[in-house]
């Protein structure tokens, strides 16, 4: 079933259109007009809100009934796991620790070492563009 599109939504969708229907209105008309649309809002907005209640609800009748069913008591759900599925919950402000260099490149004296993530910094690529390979910088551990 195809659903009629409002004569209203052309105008909720263009202010240009709006505005010059607007003009077409004397002062009454429109303050009639914006009075009924601002009822229509109220009315739709406690719609919704009543509807998120109902919705609100059904879900704890829901969760209570499958709380009935397992046994289990509201206190209960406080004592389970952070995280759930036998996850860690998540360490605010954990300080990550560095990654070990895999690569080591000594070039005139001066040490350059890498991670092997990331974009691969100037001196390797260059090193590796001779013709090296990997495995020759790489740090025997």
């Amino acid at each position: 079933m195809k659903v009629k599109p409002s004569a209203l939504a052309v105008f909720a969708n263009s202010k240009v259109k709006a505005k010059a229907e607007a003009r077409r209105l004397s002062q009454a008309e429109l303050e009639k007009l914006i009075a009924s649309l601002n009822e229509a809002l109220r009315a739709e907005k406690e719609k919704a809100k009543r509807k998120l209640e109902k919705d609100r609800v059904a879900t704890i009748r829901k969760v209570n009934s499958l709380l009935a069913e397992s046994g289990l008591k509201p206190e209960d759900l406080k004592k389970a796991p952070a995280g759930g599925r036998g996850r860690k919950a998540p360490v605010k402000n954990r300080k990550v620790g560095r990654v070990a260099p895999k690569y080591r490149l000594v070039i005139d004296g001066k040490k350059h070492e890498w991670t092997g993530r990331g974009r691969t910094p100037k001196v390797f690529q260059a090193y590796f563009d001779a013709g090296n390979s990997r495995e020759s910088c790489a740090i025997k551990s």
